[in-house]
Parts: C-alpha cells; structure tokens; sequence
C-alpha cells in the first residue's frame, strides 16, 4: 500500500490528540488467524532508527508498493515524517512482535474534512503470510471508525495482487485509477461492515 500525502491542513490541534487518543478502547496487542501475536502502538520520534532498519528487510518490490516508486532507500526525511508528525490528520503505528521485532508500519492520512482516510502498511519480508497485514489493517479501519472517518482508500499498484486480494476479502471496492491504468483505488465504506 503506498504512503499517503503528508502536507495536509490541520483543523485539530496537538493538545485535542492526546484526549481523542484517550477515548478510544481499543485493544493493541492482536492475534492472527495462525495464532501470531503482535502489539500497536503510535509512532515516536526515537523510533527512526529502529524504522530504518525495518525497511532494509523489505523487499524491494514492497518498497516499490509502499512509496509507488523505485526506493533503493528509504530518506530521513520520509522516516523523520513517519515519527514526527506534528499534523493531527497523520496517525503512524508501528506494530512489534513480541521479541520486540518491529514487524510492520502503518500510516493513516485523513483529509482536511476527516472524512476520508488514506492507508497505507508494509511488513517485513520475513513476517509476512502470518495474517498481520490483514490485523492490522483491520486495527486501523476500526481506528478510522472512532476518529469518525466515513472510509479508507489506498492507492495500489496493480501489480500487488495480494494486497488487493486481501482488501477485496475486507470489503474494499477495487476500481481502476482513471488518471492511471497501472494503479488501482481500493476503498472501503466504514460502519457498512465489520472486518471479520
């Protein structure tokens, strides 16, 4: 799933984040569907060493899914944007195994309206077909929902047929991008139904 756009408005201020973050009930530890056990949390600023290590165990073809692109490497200042936003529409979670591994990354932009949030999460190539993507996609839909996003969307590669499978088993609408026959737009209606 490729990165969302990070310069957006702010209509929230820093001090209304930590209270919202506060109303929410959400459980950070999750299980997949094999029994693999993993913990959420939101992204700090000291966690750009360990996010860039990460990234040297994605694959280079994820790399390209993530960012849309050919990344060799990932910049500091994209790491720097995915442990330091200021900006109340951006949300980064880092997701760690329970050795403390850091397993996964994911980013949730919603638009000025927060209406509408882009999504987007990449896993580490050795913890990859244990059910996270699918976790933590569903960790972040029902975030979404208690932001009061109306819908998640990302933009995909088409040539990334496994997430596009995964999202079409969620309840995502898979339609071509009009400006660009090689991306397609994934979107999924929030409250219409419950990822299982």
């Amino acid at each position: 799933m490729r990165a969302p756009a990070c310069s957006r408005e702010t209509t929230m201020t820093p001090q209304n984040r930590p209270q919202l973050k506060d109303q929410m009930t959400m459980d950070n530890i999750l299980t997949t569907h094999t029994g693999f056990h993993f913990e959420v949390r939101r992204a700090r600023p000291e966690d750009e060493p360990t996010l860039a290590e990460f990234f040297t165990h994605v694959t280079p073809d994820d790399l390209r899914f993530r960012f849309l692109g050919a990344v060799k490497e990932v910049s500091h200042d994209r790491l720097a944007a995915m442990t330091r936003s200021d900006d109340a529409h951006i949300h980064n979670f880092l997701a760690f195994s329970t050795d403390g591994m850091l397993i996964a990354v994911a980013t949730l932009a919603s638009d000025r309206a927060d209406r509408n949030g882009e999504v987007a999460i990449c896993i580490r190539q050795d913890r990859k077909h244990l059910g996270v993507g699918w976790e933590l996609l569903t960790y972040i839909a029902k975030y979404a929902e208690e932001l009061g996003l109306k819908a998640i969307e990302s933009i995909e590669s088409r040539e990334n047929r496994a997430a596009i499978e995964v999202e079409r088993d969620m309840g995502f609408t898979v339609t071509t991008d009009p400006d660009d026959a090689t991306l397609v737009l994934v979107r999924r209606e929030l409250g219409a139904r419950s990822a299982a």
